[in-house]
Order: C-alpha cells, then structure tokens, then sequence
C-alpha cells in the first residue's frame, strides 16, 4: 500500500516549489523525455505519447497504465497494488515524491512502447548514454589506475575498493541531467558518516582471530549502470578473492529505471568491459565471470526492486532473500530512500532505529544527492548546516556509509 505521513517526519512531497523535489519533477523528467525523444527515431505515434508525457509533467495528473501498457497483465496488478488506483487523478505533484518518480519511469517506458508489441519492445531508452560512459575516456583512466592497487597492503585496497563504489555513484546520469551535480569535481569529498569497521566486521578477511558461523554470503543491491557498476563489480570481485565473502547476489532493475540503473544487460555489458581492458581490470572481470558460470555469483531482478514503495514493504521472497545474506549492501541515493523510507527525517534519527524492520545486517554506501538523511550525530550536522554550503544533502558532494549490525 502507499506509504502514509508520519506526524514526526512527513512523507516527502514535490509541492514546494524551489524545492529539491519540485525541481526533479518540473526539470529533470522533462529533460529526460526531451532526452529519450532525440535519442531515437522513433514514430510519430510514439512521437506523440512522450509529448503527451512531457505536457503531463507540466501541469497534468497520474492516469492509470494504459490499456496496451502491459499485454500480460501482471505489471498492471502489480501497479494497482502499489497504490495506483488511490493516486490517479492526482497531480504529480501532491503524491509521495518516491512515488511519483517511479511512476514517472514506468510511464515513459509505456511511451517508447518498450512493454508493448513492436518494434520498440525490449529496448532500453536509455542504453545510448549507458554505452557513452562506458566506453568514455574517464572509464579507461579509472580502470588503468587499478594497476597500481596491487602495490597497497590488503587492508588499504580493500578500502579503496570500498571507497571507489561508493564514490562511483556520482555517475548517475540523471543527477547529471538537471545540473545541479556539475562542479561536484570541485568539492571536497566528505564522509559524514563511516561504518566500514562494522562492515568489515560482518565480513572480516581470513585468517588468525577471525571466525564466522558458516559461508558468507553477500547481497548488493546496485544503483546505477556504466561507471557505478563497474567499481560495484570491481568490489565484489576483490572480496570472493579475499575470502571475504564466498557467494554474492548482485541484485539489479528488472527493466530500464531512472534513467541509469542497471539491469541485467547493463552488468554484462560492464563485464564484458572489464575483461577487455586488459591489465588488473581484466583480471577483476575474469575472476567474476567464473564466479558467475559456477554459481557463487549470481544475478537477480526482482519486480520490487521497481516499485515506488520503501522496502519496509517488500514482499515474503525478498524478504528471505535479505535475511539469509550475512549483510546486504544497499548502493545509492534511491535504494537509501526506500530503505529508511522518503521522509522529512530529523538528520540525527538513529539509522538503526529506522532500518530495524530489515530483516539482517543491512549497510549502506551513498553519495547524497536528495534531502533524506539518518544517523547524523549532532555535531556533523551542525558542522554541515554553518558550512556555507547551502546543498549538502543534495549536491553529491557527501556520502556515508552506515551500518546496522
């Protein structure tokens, strides 16, 4: 079901303008139909529905899934159960922002006709950018600077690994789109909050003094394609070969979501560029290719991973999932919103305290980039506020890394 406010901390909305929020609905999504309608030639009639799309964005309501929307009929009842029916007729504006967003995607997609019969059906709108960053200069500096991991002690490469994911999702390609994310390069990097030793410690290298129940097994819940799942691959290559872990489930988007997440296609496109740089990186993407064909890495795509509700709601299955992994790591702005839920959070709420319905040890690497935030403690967060700089939630100039054991 939809979630509900809480009088303690709100459900965010997109109704205030000059807001991070307002701006994502009445900038980024036109920006990104504009995008998607200029990327292919596409007929007039698909022509015509992101227009009607882009109008919509303007000044128009949510409308129930067309009727050609989904031939199965599944997606629709998935839909419905999420909520749709109590939010058509509503502007886009006065629903839950998550909400909203996800909704925003799933009818671009019915635009471009990717569930429908035709020609179109399938194809990724947004694999064009995703294959640009790949195949992208910067791409080729990053993975040829793995060469020199090899010089560091084991405990310093695995955390450049770890800090390489985790900075890797400044590569979101539609926080890039609405500009608000372009001089982050400039910045200076900032952890507001680090877990790594709890991390490390759910997960610890072998050898004397460390001991565990029995094989490890890691769960990541990927956020972006291109140059973020390439560090995320890169990371969970590195721990099979560590022994940190000895089986890892990459769970990624069933179909093409906010414009950069990855989906199946995206991680064999990001492997497939690894085994062919050459040099560390190769050896990286050769090492995870076995894992893949014998089985102790796997891939999943789970139709929650798409819906606009916090994972507080997710279904039985993905529960199991969850709660038979040693830990799950959650990556990214979007997966740490649905996680603690997209609500005008008081920014010293214990992570803890909000994550205690997860069912296992959960962590969570994200560079900030909306207004949600947990587990501060009071003096980052008044060093943060007297800083000067007035979008620290949002700007991606500051990440974290937060732990429930």
């Amino acid at each position: 079901m939809p979630d509900t406010p809480s009088p303690s901390a709100p459900v965010i909305l997109g109704d205030e303008p000059g807001s991070f929020p307002h701006g994502v609905l009445a900038e980024r999504h036109p920006a990104i139909v504009r995008q998607v309608r200029d990327a292919f030639p596409l007929d007039p009639g698909r022509r015509r529905a992101l227009d009607a799309l882009l109008a919509s964005c303007a000044d128009g309501v949510v409308e129930p899934l067309p009727a050609d929307a989904d031939p199965t009929g599944r997606d629709r009842e998935l839909w419905a159960a999420w909520g749709l029916d109590g939010y058509a007729g509503r502007s886009w504006y006065d629903v839950p922002w998550l909400w909203a967003e996800s909704h925003f995607y799933r009818r671009l997609l019915d635009a471009v006709g990717y569930f429908g019969p035709g020609p179109w059906q399938g194809v990724d709108p947004f694999r064009p950018a995703k294959l640009a960053e790949l195949d992208a200069p910067e791409t080729d500096e990053e993975l040829a600077a793995l060469d020199g991991l090899a010089e560091l002690p084991a405990a310093e490469r695995t955390k450049a690994l770890l800090h390489g994911s985790l900075w890797g999702n400044r590569a979101d390609l539609g926080f890039r789109l609405s500009g608000r994310g372009a001089d982050a390069a400039d910045q200076v990097d900032a952890l507001v909050a680090d877990d790594s030793d709890t991390l490390w410690s759910l997960l610890p290298a072998p050898g004397p003094g460390a001991s565990r129940p029995g094989p490890a097994t890691l769960c990541l819940v990927a956020d972006n394609a291109g140059r973020e799942l390439v560090p995320d691959l890169l990371l969970v290559s590195h721990l099979l070969a560590e022994g940190r872990v000895d089986r890892a489930i990459l769970h990624v988007k069933p179909y093409p979501y906010y414009v950069s997440d990855a989906t199946p296609t995206d991680v064999l496109d990001a492997l497939r560029r690894l085994v062919a740089a050459g040099g560390t990186a190769a050896a990286y993407g050769d090492r995870l290719w076995a894992a893949l064909t014998d089985g102790r890495v796997t891939v999943r795509a789970h139709p929650f991973s798409c819906a606009p509700l916090p994972y507080a709601d997710m279904p039985d299955d993905l529960r199991e999932d969850f709660a038979a992994a040693t830990v799950t790591v959650l990556k990214g702005d979007l997966n740490y919103r649905r996680l603690v839920g997209d609500r005008r959070w008081p920014a010293t709420t214990s992570f803890a305290d909000v994550t205690a319905y997860f069912p296992g040890p959960v962590a969570a690497l994200r560079t900030l980039k909306s207004d949600v935030i947990t587990g501060l403690d009071a003096g980052t967060e008044a060093a943060l506020e007297a800083s000067g700089e007035r979008r620290w939630r949002t700007s991606g100039t500051h990440a974290l890394i937060q732990v429930r054991p």
